[in-house]
């Protein structure tokens, strides 16, 4: 290797079927277990939540892909079993515990997937091939997502007796609407990556020989900005929706108060 030529950067986290790696601004998870289709288990979402958890101050954009074919085939089989995972509790045995124990487990696998939408960071899913149930749950949890013209989206969740439960419920009605929302959860059907664009699922869609270049441009856009006023402007459309216009307004007057003071040199 010449000195010209740039390493590979040394993982941060690589266990459990999820890898982080960081390069400055950016942070690339991948799920890695392509022979699975990168399905889900409690020991993932455990290391997504470190992913998380182990994010050097420095990054501003999280990249989520999966190796292989597929980018999230949902959750592991092997979850519905009576035996579930090794070392894990079953479906049976979530069933007996009391609720608040109930309630805690839960809302540990759910921070897998929550800190994707912290205002400090951006974040953009990378889908090609399948994105099921807890694979769609995790597009979902991500600010963007750029699908591949083989992606395919389906929330199996009802069609299996339970329901989504790891934050996908938010995000997929505010993207598409109720009565949408409401159809793809209970039929359980696939939405094609034509169909996701057209939606407002996808950002967009590229052919799946371009999804790497096109996630590369989408980063390097998001970058462009000034750090403090991405933060600014993500924190106030996310909020928009649970405001009233005056709240908003309100909102928006107080960011920029902060955005102008900032840049005279008078925040604090």
């Amino acid at each position: 290797m010449t000195a010209s030529e740039s390493l590979d950067p040394v993982p941060v986290i690589d266990k459990d079927g999820v890898r982080l790696t960081v390069e400055e601004a950016v942070a690339t998870v991948t799920l890695t277990l392509p022979a699975k289709r990168n399905a889900q288990s409690p020991a993932l979402w455990r290391a997504l939540a470190e992913a998380g958890a182990s994010l050097p101050g420095s990054v501003r954009v999280v990249v989520v892909r999966g190796e292989g074919i597929s980018f999230s085939a949902g959750l592991d089989r092997q979850a519905f079993t009576s035996e579930g995972f090794e070392g894990e509790p079953s479906f049976p045995d979530l069933a007996r515990l009391g609720d608040a124990d109930l309630d805690a487990t839960i809302a540990g696998y759910q921070s897998a997937f929550t800190w994707l939408r912290q205002n400090d960071v951006l974040s953009v899913a990378a889908v090609q091939g399948h994105a099921i149930g807890a694979g769609f749950q995790l597009a979902l949890a991500c600010d963007l997502r750029v699908a591949a013209d083989d992606a395919q989206f389906a929330m199996r969740e009802t069609s299996l007796g339970i329901v989504p439960d790891l934050a996908g419920t938010h995000p997929l009605v505010n993207l598409v609407g109720y009565a949408r929302a409401l159809e793809i959860c209970v039929t359980g059907r696939f939405v094609h990556a034509d169909e996701a664009e057209r939606i407002g699922l996808a950002n967009l869609t590229v052919p799946r020989a371009e999804l790497d270049e096109a996630v590369s441009d989408l980063t390097s856009a998001l970058l462009a900005a000034p750090r403090e006023a991405v933060i600014e402007t993500k924190a106030l459309l996310r909020g928009a929706s649970t405001r009233t216009y005056a709240d908003q307004r309100a909102a928006e007057r107080a960011a920029q108060a902060r955005r102008l003071r900032d840049l005279a040199g008078l925040g604090d």
